[in-house]
């Protein structure tokens, strides 16, 4: 969260006092997650802007007194390009305080929670002229016009391919986030049960995904191993993992202790302990179980998509930087069933770029941009192999993700 502070004079005071606000929020923020839900459709994850709103509306409340605007830091690189401070909506979305139906601040429930609604900006649609560049930033291109794309990095990654009907889409990166793009939001009490996220999309549409810990895990992996004095790089870890035993120790990618442990070998370690399985030895038996952990992750959230759309899923299109990693993607092709079309890598500079032509009419549509991404960026294609031995695991990985509350 960023605010603009208020100058001399300015000072904008809240309806409620600190006493008022702890006491209502208190009571209300548990049994509000329905509502909550109802209202966003957005997954809940520890760290969404509401609960950092209302942290702050609790512990520091002069600080909202003080503020004349809410902007997220996106938002803030926009105002400071072009003095326009505008909340772009896919990235507002995942704030988890925007009205998935009516695409508008879901004020009635702020409200509820005693949020300062008054510093909300403006909502303004991914593709929008947010207007010319400033001398302050750019004299040499003052003037240029200013395309708010989705400002949210999937949001932008998922502009770039076409993701809906049979084929979902894989951003897979630190995070992993998996879904299907959809007309409409998908709110259902089955849909908050599995936790799955409307965030918003481009051109009208709606992104109902799983945000799944992706190659964090190995991220923290390596820098446990870095800090014993092996920096180990991503390539020599894949190689030396495709030669492991399969299915050694399995776990749940999503459960908390993975969030943000002081040593994330020690965290798989455990878990794998409580769990009476192996627990990996070298570097390489922990790259393959991260890798086959997240294969089995996404067969789940897949099976889970194609329950709430009633669609089948034949494809995954995988895009960022992981999809350059061979192994994962094949691991995916053979834990899923299904085919993975792997690229483009910079799929979120591409979808960037598309809102920008068709912002500007460089393109007619959405459909157009994308073909022309689709025909100048070639994708490899790994078709599912060994899909019964996989299988045959996969009830045995379902138990340890039943463990996991999301």
């Amino acid at each position: 969260m960023a605010a603009h502070a208020a100058g001399p004079g300015a000072s904008l005071r809240l309806p409620a006092t600190r006493e008022r606000r702890r006491g209502r929020l208190g009571l209300r923020l548990r049994p509000a997650r329905g509502r909550i839900y109802e209202a966003t459709g957005i997954q809940f994850l520890p760290f969404n802007t509401l609960y950092q709103l209302v942290a702050a509306a609790r512990s520091t409340p002069r600080l909202l007194d003080a503020a004349i605007q809410f902007g997220t830091i996106p938002d803030i690189l926009n105002y400071w390009l072009t003095g326009e401070l505008r909340a772009e909506y896919t990235n507002a979305t995942t704030t988890q305080m925007v009205d998935a139906r009516t695409r508008s601040w879901a004020l009635d429930m702020l409200r509820e929670l005693d949020l300062p609604t008054r510093l909300l900006p403006p909502l303004i649609e991914p593709g929008t002229m947010l207007g010319p560049l400033r001398a302050s930033a750019c004299a040499a291109l003052e003037g240029t016009p200013v395309v708010a794309p989705a400002c949210h990095d999937t949001g932008s990654a998922a502009a770039s391919v076409a993701a809906h009907g049979h084929r979902a889409f894989l951003s897979s990166g630190t995070w992993s986030l998996l879904g299907i793009e959809v007309p409409r939001p998908i709110i259902t009490p089955r849909a908050l049960e599995a936790n799955f996220t409307n965030e918003g999309g481009v051109c009208g549409t709606t992104r109902l995904l799983k945000n799944i810990g992706g190659l964090w895990l190995l991220q923290g992996c390596r820098r446990d191993w870095a800090n014993e004095g092996n920096p180990y790089d991503y390539g020599e870890l894949i190689d030396a993992a495709s030669g492991r035993p399969a299915f050694q120790s399995l776990f749940d990618p999503d459960d908390p202790s993975f969030l943000h442990p002081e040593s994330m070998t020690q965290a798989i370690a455990g878990y794998c302990s409580r769990t009476g399985q192996p627990e990996p030895d070298d570097p390489a038996s922990f790259t393959r179980a991260i890798f086959e952990s997240l294969a089995f992750k996404y067969r789940v959230v897949l099976d889970t998509l194609e329950g709430l759309t009633g669609t089948p899923i034949r494809e995954i299109q995988i895009v960022g930087g992981g999809s350059r990693n061979r192994l994962l993607n094949q691991f995916t092709a053979d834990a899923t069933g299904r085919t993975v079309i792997a690229g483009p890598v910079e799929a979120t500079a591409l979808g960037n770029i598309a809102m920008q032509m068709l912002a500007t009419g460089a393109v007619a549509s959405l459909a157009e941009a994308r073909r022309i991404i689709e025909s100048s960026f070639p994708v490899d294609r790994f078709e599912p192999a060994a899909v019964d031995r996989w299988s045959a695991e996969y009830r045995r990985f379902q138990e340890y993700v039943e463990l996991t509350c999301v």
